[in-house]
């Protein structure tokens, strides 16, 4: 029997037939999948920053703070959606919470050993030029804590690209959602696909904030030249 002509009626791992008749489906899906990354990642942020100051401010905070962040971090990504569905449903904001959650250790570990990182001299010559406590931590302590903080968002965010593939169990997992229902038709074609562009958007997004940092953090330029 002669094979068929198309690379879908064969089922082989790269064919151009399948990104060119699904490529809606796959740009919605890299865009649910950009969106619970951004916004798990956003979210942490804003959660992870005040617990860091916290943890800083006062030293008996900051072994209840990072050993709870761990343990959240240890819980299978599974058993965590299990324990937050009576919460949230059968949802986005399930994946959300979740990824939130994971994210917490990398970004409140980072941050504040990028505060605690800054010299104490170099804060008592801002304070010694009228600095008040929120100026210093303004101008001087995030500042100088940025290129440890960046380090910490990029492990979270790469982190999240991978994790948010789990969400598929509860419908929402972005290019994960193509991986699993591919994986389940053993449908070459469109895991193979899908695996890439999630490998793709994880390194873009590394990249992107590598160059952030680097924006934001001239001085390291200059230290290292």
């Amino acid at each position: 029997m002669t094979p068929p002509d198309d690379c879908l009626a064969r089922n082989e791992w790269i064919c151009g037939t399948y990104l060119s008749t699904r490529r809606h489906i796959l740009l919605d899906a890299v865009l649910q999948h950009l969106e619970l990354t951004a916004v798990s990642v956003l979210t942490a942020l804003a959660v992870a920053l005040p617990l860091a100051l916290v943890a800083r401010r006062w030293r008996v905070a900051a072994g209840p703070v990072l050993g709870l962040t761990t343990v959240l971090y240890t819980i299978p990504s599974l058993a965590m959606f299990s324990l937050l569905l009576p919460v949230y449903g059968l949802s986005a904001s399930l994946v959300v919470a979740g990824l939130v959650l994971y994210s917490l250790t990398l970004l409140v570990r980072n941050i504040l050993a990028g505060l605690r990182a800054v010299p104490e001299e170099t804060r008592q010559a801002a304070r010694g030029m009228g600095y008040g406590p929120v100026r210093l931590l303004l101008a001087v302590e995030l500042p100088l804590a940025l290129p440890a903080a960046m380090a910490g968002l990029r492990i979270a965010t790469v982190s999240a690209v991978s994790l948010v593939t789990v969400g598929a169990i509860v419908g929402f997992g972005g290019l994960g959602n193509l991986i699993y229902a591919g994986m389940n038709t053993y449908f070459k074609a469109q895991v193979l696909t899908a695996s890439v562009l999630c490998v793709a958007i994880a390194v873009a997004a590394d990249v992107l904030l590598l160059g952030v940092q680097r924006l934001l953090t001239p001085w390291t330029r200059a230290a290292r030249a």
